[in-house]
């Protein structure tokens, strides 16, 4: 049975110190104030060494794996320790010059070639938007017909994305690739497909992500898995709930379109839930990422891998957790024995901040999100204190973590 409360499996890894500090910073982005404040502000002031250096060592520190690939690496590491492997994000998007997007490109790259290297290094995350130019991309979505230039700037992009698609088939590291608000998903859609018809022929090497906050989203996913059938494919799906929602509500109310964005959140768990059982029901086709810090989900895919008897270690369904986020569902799930992956984003500072923001309203907006990592935080810190080691047994059908021996905490 499993069971997301035990705080000991979930943050062995952490020490007395970087609990604590983790303590403090989940209490700022409880305020909502403090942080839309800070979030308004961090993107102006980066360029003062102070502030930077106040960003590396607590958001950063937090929800990032390193600044370069060798610090990710360790980081990666140290979670390898626990059976969790790590999904690495090299922090570029929203570029803007070739040259820009030439670095980028070979980035990546360089992280395949070294995620080959590592058994706990199996993924790599990319943003088109790393190697397109927003507003081409919008340009592309709404069906404007393209310039000289623009047609061979798309292609120098595909060409990019082509050859990182490759380097992941060839060194076996699968590549996801990230959603984008809705006013330019749709060309990412159309490119991640066809990077799958080109190279996932015997096995998901890409994925596209699908995040079920927007109404449409689970009758594209149906409509994906049967594409993947008829044209003799696997489909890589990272189910994902969204991050662009206030964005998103925003633009539409101003601009005058019909959200995309489902009603409400009920509505929102409904086609998560659904998603997740339609693919786990399709896995001769489709290799599932589910990408969730909801335990209600993620209980719910442990049962129904449980009742398709599909094992748990089965290499066509991982779960995912941000890095820094959720703890308490990665680790456990672990030492379950399901195939866990913490989305690792790494880069410099700079480059990594329009992610961090991202993670700061998250935590802000998601109701009970970050109460519920203080809760854990603050659990463990309590046990930690106790100098008690607890270990989680089923008595008469009932949960219960009971104190063992006694253990010196440092």
């Amino acid at each position: 049975m499993m069971n997301f409360e035990n705080t000991a499996n979930a943050f062995e890894y952490r020490t007395q110190y970087q609990l604590k500090k983790a303590r403090l910073l989940f209490k700022v982005m409880a305020n909502p104030m403090l942080t839309k404040v800070g979030s308004w502000l961090t993107p102006k002031f980066l360029w003062v060494p102070l502030v930077r250096n106040f960003i590396k060592n607590t958001i950063y520190e937090q929800f990032c794996g390193g600044t370069n690939l060798l610090e990710a690496a360790h980081t990666a590491q140290l979670l390898g320790n626990y059976d969790v492997d790590s999904l690495l994000d090299y922090g570029a998007e929203g570029k803007t010059t070739e040259e820009e997007f030439d670095v980028a490109k070979e980035e990546f790259i360089k992280t395949i070639l070294f995620a080959k290297q590592k058994d706990y290094i199996s993924f790599i995350s990319i943003k088109l938007t790393a190697f397109f130019r927003n507003e081409l991309l919008q340009k592309m979505h709404e069906g404007e017909e393209l310039t000289d230039s623009e047609k061979e700037e798309k292609q120098r992009a595909v060409n990019r994305l082509e050859s990182i698609c490759r380097a992941g088939a060839e060194n076996s590291t699968s590549i996801l690739i990230d959603a984008e608000e809705s006013w330019f998903q749709a060309p990412v859609d159309e490119l991640t497909i066809a990077m799958m018809q080109e190279f996932n022929t015997d096995t998901a090497v890409v994925y596209n992500t699908y995040q079920m906050y927007r109404h449409d989203r689970l009758a594209f996913l149906e409509s994906n898995i049967e594409h993947a059938n008829e044209n003799g494919y696997k489909l890589g799906a990272k189910i994902v709930r969204g991050a662009y929602m206030e964005k998103e509500r925003a633009r539409a109310k101003e601009m005058g379109y019909e959200s995309p964005i489902q009603p409400d959140k009920l509505s929102t768990d409904r086609d998560y839930d659904l998603a997740l059982e339609l693919c786990l029901d399709h896995l001769e086709l489709v290799t599932t990422f589910i990408g969730t810090h909801n335990e209600k989900s993620s209980m719910l895919a442990t049962k129904i891998m449980q009742n398709r008897k599909i094992a748990a270690k089965d290499n066509r369904v991982v779960f995912s957790q941000l890095y820094g986020m959720s703890d308490n569902i990665s680790f456990n799930l672990a030492k379950a024995g399901y195939q866990v992956c913490k989305y690792m984003p790494y880069g410099p500072v700079k480059d990594v901040v329009p992610y961090l923001i991202r993670r700061a309203r998250e935590n802000t907006s998601v109701a009970g999100q970050t109460s519920r990592e203080l809760d854990l935080i603050k659990k463990e810190l309590k046990r930690r204190k106790r100098g008690l080691k607890t270990e989680i047994v089923v008595d008469e059908g009932e949960i219960k973590e009971i104190p063992t021996e006694p253990e010196v905490f440092n």
